[in-house]
C-alpha cells in the first residue's frame, strides 16, 4: 500500500482538526495570553463542557445525526437545581439529590422529543433544532413562570423567578471535592472523575446489547427492523440517555460557575451549538464520533475560543470584537465541518456508482 496514500487519506479525514491546529499555531502569539493563563482557563473548561459533548454520542451512533435537543436536557438539570437551591440542601448532598430529581425530567423530555424524531425520520436534526428552540421559548419560560408561585422564598422569586440565582451553596462543590494544585492553580479531579465515569459508562453502553442494537439501527434501520430490533424505541433510548448526560453536565457547569442566569444566555442557549462545534472540532462527524473525538474536540474547541477572541482584542483593540468572535468561531466551524461532511458523502457515492471494471454499460 502506498504511505503516501495513507498519509493524505488520514489528513484529509480529519481536515477539521488539523485546520483548527493550524489557526491555533498563527493565533496563539498574537493573543498575549501566557502558557499558565492558558493551562488554567482550559483545565476549567474541560471539566464544565465535556459532559455536553459526550451527550451528542448516542444519538449519532443510533444514526440521528446531532441532537440539538441536549438544551432540554440541560434545562432539566437547571430545574432541578433551582428547586434544591429553594430546599437549602447545601454542597454534595444538594447536586445529588439534583441529579435524582433531574434525570426523569430529562428522560421525560428526551422521549417526547424522541417521538417526534420518530415521527420524521431523516429529518433528526431540524426536529431536535425546532424542539429546542419551542422548548427554550415556550415551555421553559412557562414552566419558570409557574415555579416562581411554587417557590416563596424572596431570595428567588418576585414575578416568576429571579434573573439570576446565585448558587454559592454548590460552588465549587464538586471543584473542589478532592484539592489537588499544580503551581498557582487548582485541578477539579473530582468533577474529572465523573466525566471519566461516564467515559466507562458509555464504553459499556455500546458494548452491551442496547448498544449494539443502536449500532446496527445506525448503519440500517430497515436491516435491524427485520433482525428483530425495535427501532423506534432504540432511538428513543438513545435521546432519553443523551438528555440524562446533558442534565448531569449543566449541574456540573453551574456548580463550576456559582450562579444560574435563568432568562439570559449565560446559561443555556449555547449549549447545543458549543457542544457541536467542539465535537467536530475532534474529527467528529454526523454518522460518526466516539469518545476520543469528543474529548479531543473539548481541548481544541475551547483553546480556541479562548486565544481568538483575544488575538482579536489585541490585535484591534477594541474589547466589543470579542462577542463577535465567540460566535464567528463556533458557526464557521460548524458550517466548515457540515461542508466537508457532504463533500466526503458526495465522493463516496461517486465512487459506489463507478462502473465495474471489465463490464460494459449500454447507453438507453
Amino acid at each position: 500500500m502506498n504511505k503516501g496514500f495513507v498519509k493524505t487519506s488520514t489528513i484529509s479525514g480529519n481536515i477539521v482538526p488539523v485546520v483548527c491546529i493550524i489557526i491555533l499555531a498563527v493565533l496563539t502569539p498574537f493573543s498575549g495570553l501566557s502558557a499558565p493563563y492558558l493551562v488554567h482557563s482550559l483545565l476549567i473548561r474541560i471539566g464544565r463542557n465535556s459532559l455536553f459533548v459526550l451527550a451528542l454520542l448516542f444519538p449519532i451512533i443510533a444514526g440521528m445525526g446531532f441532537n440539538f435537543g441536549i438544551i432540554a436536557g440541560a434545562l432539566a438539570g437547571q430545574i432541578a437545581l433551582i428547586f434544591i437551591a429553594d430546599l437549602g440542601i447545601i454542597g454534595i448532598p444538594g447536586i445529588l439529590l439534583a441529579m435524582i430529581i433531574g434525570t426523569p425530567i430529562a428522560v421525560a423530555f428526551g422521549m417526547i422529543c424522541g417521538y417526534f424524531m420518530n415521527r420524521f425520520k431523516g429529518y433528526e436534526m431540524i426536529v431536535s433544532f425546532i424542539f429546542a428552540y419551542f422548548f427554550i421559548s415556550y415551555i421553559y419560560q412557562f414552566l419558570i413562570h409557574c415555579m416562581g408561585y411554587i417557590i416563596t422564598s424572596p431570595d428567588f422569586a418576585s414575578l416568576g423567578l429571579r434573573m439570576t440565582v446565585n448558587l454559592n451553596w454548590i460552588r465549587s462543590a464538586l471543584d473542589e471535592l478532592i484539592p489537588v494544585r499544580i503551581g498557582s492553580f487548582s485541578v477539579p479531579v473530582a468533577t474529572y472523575l465523573i466525566i471519566a465515569a461516564f467515559c466507562i459508562f458509555i464504553v459499556w453502553l455500546r458494548r452491551s446489547r442496547l448498544g449494539q442494537d443502536m449500532q446496527a439501527v445506525g448503519q440500517d434501520m430497515e436491516v435491524a427492523e427485520s433482525a428483530g430490533i425495535s427501532v423506534n424505541r432504540v432511538r428513543v433510548i438513545a435521546i432519553a440517555i443523551s438528555m440524562v448526560i446533558a442534565c448531569c453536565g449543566q449541574m456540573v457547569y453551574l456548580q463550576s460557575y456559582g450562579t444560574v442566569n435563568v432568562y439570559g444566555s449565560l446559561s443555556h442557549p449555547y449549549t447545543d451549538t458549543f457542544a457541536i462545534a467542539a465535537l467536530l472540532v475532534g474529527g467528529g462527524s454526523v454518522s460518526r464520533a466516539g469518545i476520543g473525538n469528543a474529548l479531543v474536540g473539548v481541548i481544541l474547541f475551547y483553546l480556541l475560543y479562548t486565544v481568538a477572541p483575544a488575538a482579536g482584542r489585541e490585535q484591534f483593540g477594541n474589547t466589543g470584537i470579542v462577542g463577535y468572535f465567540d460566535s464567528f468561531i463556533t458557526l464557521s466551524i460548524i458550517l466548515f465541518s457540515f461542508v466537508m461532511h457532504i463533500r466526503k458523502r458526495n465522493k463516496r457515492l461517486d465512487a459506489n456508482m463507478l462502473p465495474l471494471p471489465g463490464k460494459t454499460y449500454r447507453k438507453s
